[in-house]
């Protein structure tokens, strides 16, 4: 392949590499992770890339949630190009509240598509399963599975077998801090055995959920990561290293939940069956976060009033902002047809449920931290190559980073 070559992929322009791209999405990673981890002297690899590469910060997409944000990264796009607007949403012709991780609901090509149907070789390492038929729709070839369920993997699914074998690590449990580090060990492996020209590992924020910055066992998580990005630098990959979103404590002072409950909210206020809360932040994966969130969205049924339910949620404490579904759609570049009537964003030290009936807060060993939203947002974008100028009006985003990456590979 001439490396002159240039992809067309969702409106932006992606030159050939002439080296390996790496790019690490860190699930829930605030940037004062780093930094800590930094101070502490466990990190010496992202230190040295303030001196030797790029570090830079960038918005996320909102809602500031795992799905909307790996597929941004991946299509260079946001939600209202490739469709994905959370982890969980209401399908409105089927009156069901439905996981988006199926490909169906996908609306842009990624880059992985592109490339490896130009005759890339691409890899695609994530920890959770869920994230893993969305990321690898449509590629020709190639790799990709995920840490969750590497034990099943095969040749004919996932270009890949004996991974267990392979990596030298045993299958991983989901809630654990070796789900990611099985992601990163599997990709020091495959650079090292097979090369793939593009890269892309997708941890998960066990560990941010549980461990504040600074903290010992967020320290140990980092030390790791810096580890297996030391290995991949030594092997002369390009690497970009970004977060889907932020992560923060969403407590008082005594460490209790800082919890709105806005169905049962707005059941008392407007009446039962007027409404009807959906959280995107759902998943199947909900021991460490209780499915609750800084971001939701409101539908109304039949009899409800657009604007005195928009004054009943804007008059909660600790509700930051409400939005019509044009004004979300407008602000935070989301398909119209897939969020509710309203949008609604706590503030940060806040997460929003449904009913306090629906939500177990059993498992929640550790003070609740979560995210979704606007101050989630903010997230590292770091590189390991120093870049051209990046022109100052452009507001840089977390799914830049292969953009960026790539181009420092051309």
């Amino acid at each position: 392949m001439s490396n002159s070559k240039t992809l067309q992929v969702n409106g932006r322009s992606y030159p050939w590499m002439k080296q390996a791209v790496v790019v690490v999405c860190v699930d829930g990673c605030e940037q004062e992770y780093i930094n800590q981890a930094i101070q502490a002297g466990v990190t010496p690899f992202l230190k040295k890339l303030a001196a030797q590469g790029t570090v830079l910060t960038g918005d996320c997409v909102v809602p500031s949630f795992t799905n909307p944000n790996n597929l941004s990264i991946v299509t260079g796009a946001p939600p209202s190009v490739h469709g994905i607007c959370g982890n969980y949403f209401l399908d409105r012709e089927a009156n069901q509240e439905v996981m988006m991780n199926d490909a169906k609901y996908l609306r842009a090509g990624t880059l992985f598509e592109a490339f490896s149907n130009a005759g890339a070789k691409v890899a695609v390492i994530t920890a959770k399963d869920k994230l893993r038929s969305l990321l690898g729709h449509k590629m020709r070839g190639g790799i990709c599975f995920s840490a969750e369920k590497a034990d099943q993997a095969t040749l004919e699914q996932n270009g890949v077998e004996n991974l267990l074998e392979l990596v030298g690590m045993p299958l991983p449990s989901v809630y654990s801090a070796e789900l990611s580090e099985f992601v990163f060990a599997a990709g020091v492996k495959l650079l090292e055995t097979q090369r793939p020209d593009i890269m892309y590992l997708s941890t998960t924020d066990y560990i941010q959920h549980k461990f504040a910055p600074g903290t010992p066992g967020a320290n140990a998580f980092y030390a790791m990561m810096d580890h297996y990005l030391t290995q991949l630098d030594a092997l002369g990959a390009v690497i970009g290293l970004t977060a889907d979103h932020g992560m923060n404590a969403k407590t008082d002072s005594a460490g209790t939940p800082n919890v709105i409950y806005l169905q049962d909210v707005l059941d008392a206020k407007a009446g039962n069956g007027k409404t009807r809360v959906i959280l995107p932040i759902t998943d199947p994966y909900v021991v460490h976060h209780g499915a609750l969130g800084s971001y939701a969205t409101v539908y109304l049924n039949e009899g409800a009033d657009l604007a005195s339910v928009t004054r009943q949620i804007s008059a909660i404490p600790g509700i930051e902002l409400v939005l019509t579904r044009s004004e979300a759609a407008a602000r935070f570049e989301l398909p119209e047809d897939r969020i509710g009537d309203l949008v609604v964003v706590s503030e940060r030290l806040t997460v929003i449920g449904t009913s306090a009936s629906r939500h177990d807060l059993s498992e929640l060993k550790l003070p609740l931290r979560s995210h979704g939203g606007i101050s989630e947002q903010r997230v590292p974008l770091m590189f390991n190559r120093r870049l051209g100028a990046i022109p100052s009006d452009h507001r840089l985003r977390n799914f830049d980073v292969f953009f960026l990456a790539m181009n420092a590979a051309a």
